[in-house]
């Protein structure tokens, strides 16, 4: 046991490191949540003695996650790495025992992404409703998508919407997204039109764009709603969700030549790594570009070149 001998219990630690989190991290509510989850788990794992634990009690509490998937042992070490780190660093422990825990890494697997023909699908299913009634709910829903695809907004930056987000010429939101980092993100002349015809119908004093209830439209909701265009308009629902929208719009943008920094600006990635994941594209469209971009082109057969 190294921890120093008048350091609190498990539980007070673990809420003093996610007050550390919050307040020099600047991590999201959600972020803290899981933390606390496997913060907690591991030491009612461990007796109520996770601060004490060696390498070899760490090493144990790894393998009762065998049966767990990769991507949640990898989540849970981190979450344990990064707590002795912070116990370290408070000299409330004398070493860091965290080598114990398994490094299992987590693949990264390609976001599904809907074709362009999936997306004019979308679009021409609203446009229908839209003609026929201009009525309230299709009117939230054209902002919502316009949103989603257009700017490539998380669910909860879309629901949580402010009703004055939008400005007249303003070309762009000004969004707090995760970790409370603003961002701008870009509008286009179609989305705002959808969101000032929707904001018309809201209440002026209400305090979302959005509202529901006492609060906002929830995540649920707008997965719900999804999930229903997808299946009027000939699309496999589950093939579809506010994140493959947030992933069409990515890919979307780097297959029209859009630059990878500014396409993690516009996404709110702390780091450039998550935004490369939408490099996934066609193996044929990178065969055409060297082929027709490449300064070697031009050039065949032992350097003549073509005629």
């Amino acid at each position: 046991m190294t921890a120093s001998p008048d350091s609190p219990g498990d539980g007070a630690l673990i809420e003093r490191f996610l007050e550390m989190m919050a307040a020099e991290a600047g991590a999201a509510a959600n972020t803290l949540a899981a933390y606390r989850r496997d913060l907690v788990a591991a030491s009612e794992m461990l007796h109520g003695r996770l601060v004490e634990a060696d390498g070899d009690a760490l090493a144990r509490l790894g393998e009762s996650w065998a049966s767990l998937a990769r991507s949640s042992v990898a989540r849970k070490a981190s979450a344990l790495r990064r707590f002795f780190g912070f116990l370290a660093e408070e000299r409330l422990r004398g070493d860091d025992p965290s080598d114990g825990l398994p490094r299992p890494g987590t693949a990264r697997t390609l976001p599904r992404v809907l074709s362009h023909g999936d997306v004019d699908s979308l679009f021409r299913e609203i446009a229908r409703r839209l003609d026929e009634e201009r009525s309230p709910p299709n009117l939230r829903l054209a902002a919502l998508i316009e949103l989603l695809y257009g700017s490539g907004l998380r669910a909860t930056e879309l629901v949580s919407l402010p009703r004055a987000v939008t400005r007249s010429n303003q070309p762009y939101l000004i969004l707090r997204g995760k970790g409370g980092r603003e961002r701008l993100v870009p509008i286009s002349d179609r989305a705002r039109a959808a969101v000032e015809e929707w904001a018309a119908m809201v209440p002026t004093d209400a305090p979302w764009l959005f509202p529901s209830g006492k609060t906002h439209l929830s995540r649920v909701r707008l997965f719900q709603l999804v999930r229903e265009l997808a299946a009027a308009a000939g699309i496999a629902p589950e093939r579809v969700s506010p994140h493959v929208l947030r992933h069409a719009f990515a890919t979307h943008l780097l297959e029209g030549g859009a630059d990878l920094r500014a396409l993690q600006t516009m996404l709110g990635h702390a780091d450039i790594a998550t935004t490369q994941i939408y490099t996934h594209v066609d193996s044929r469209r990178l065969v055409e570009l060297v082929n027709q971009r490449h300064p070697l082109a031009t050039i065949v057969d032992a350097g003549r070149p073509k005629p």
